[in-house]
């Protein structure tokens, strides 16, 4: 079971890493703006957190943002250690997930099947 700060820290290392991405603090060209920090896991000990990257690109665009922010993982880390206010700051342990790409290919299987039409509650175009 996760305590109550781990989770806490895990949201706020996903904001602050999700903000040096965005704003391409993350020098390395193999990261950019499409890589989405999906969730963290910060262990009991607030030791490691597994941070959770995914993307609309396809996988090997994934796993090269990945390998990026492993290879930054460095700098990230001196940068959440500015921002954060905690004693330790986690090691981080950058892992892919392609849940969204997963989630944005199933949701064009299903525009497909349907012909398009638009679902409940979302506007119809003219």
């Amino acid at each position: 079971m996760r305590s109550y700060r781990g989770e806490r820290l895990g949201k706020l290392i996903q904001e602050k890493i999700g903000s040096l991405i965005v704003e391409g603090k993350v020098k390395d060209h193999r990261v950019d703006s499409f890589l989405s920090i999906t969730r963290v896991d910060v262990s009991s000990d607030l030791s490691y957190a597994d941070i959770h990257v995914s993307s609309f690109k396809p996988d090997d665009g994934l796993m090269r943002g990945v390998e990026g922010l492993r290879s930054a993982s460095g700098f990230i880390q001196a940068k959440l250690a500015a921002l954060l206010r905690v004693r330790q700051t986690p090691r981080l342990r950058f892992h892919a997930d392609p849940g969204l790409r997963e989630a944005f290919l199933l949701n064009q299987k299903i525009d497909d099947l349907t012909g398009g039409a638009p679902r409940e509650g979302q506007p119809e175009n003219p």
